[in-house]
């Protein structure tokens, strides 16, 4: 298993900066406030720390994958982490705020807030354990196959465990 990268070390590096797919302008109190109304959580400090960062976009292909501890539809040891939506409206990307519409199209349960995939398989934040207030797990989602797998018990503990796909080679 790849080692662990410390939550600070990614702030910066978790994005590709040759890739503006999907980044979006930069994060205020205002974009966080709708975000939660509309998805009716408490999105994680974790995660809005990234986004102060950058708001959304494609992730480094250093972290662009996620180990698992048992196969999945995607592969026999990980799933893909390849960009992460960030909040606020465009067009030519999905955001956060799809999350909504798209749980419903897809049939996944709810609290979840999607933060990556652009189809029935997608990464979310899983608000079903611990209530829509505490701080989420994040779980695999496939949505054509109905499988789900726990990937961590938290945000920042997922993002530390991230790798390249390269890895896994």
């Amino acid at each position: 298993m790849p080692a662990m990268a410390r939550f600070e070390d990614l702030r910066s590096s978790l994005w590709d900066p040759g890739n503006r797919h999907g980044v979006r302008p930069p994060l205020t109190g205002r974009l966080i406030a709708e975000a939660e109304r509309a998805l009716r959580v408490t999105l994680p400090g974790s995660l809005l720390d990234l986004l102060r960062h950058q708001n959304g976009g494609v992730v480094a292909a250093e972290w662009d994958a996620f180990p698992t501890s048992r196969p999945t539809s995607w592969s026999a040891d990980h799933v893909p982490f390849e960009t992460v939506m960030g909040i606020g409206r465009r067009e030519e990307a999905l955001s956060m705020l799809d999350s909504p519409y798209l749980v419903g199209e897809w049939g996944l349960p709810t609290p979840v807030a999607l933060i990556s995939g652009g189809g029935p398989c997608s990464i979310a934040l899983d608000y079903r354990v611990r209530g829509p207030r505490e701080e989420p797990s994040v779980t695999w989602f496939d949505a054509e196959l109905g499988e789900e797998l726990l990937l961590a018990p938290d945000f920042r503990t997922f993002v530390e465990g991230l790798a390249s796909s390269a890895d896994f080679a």
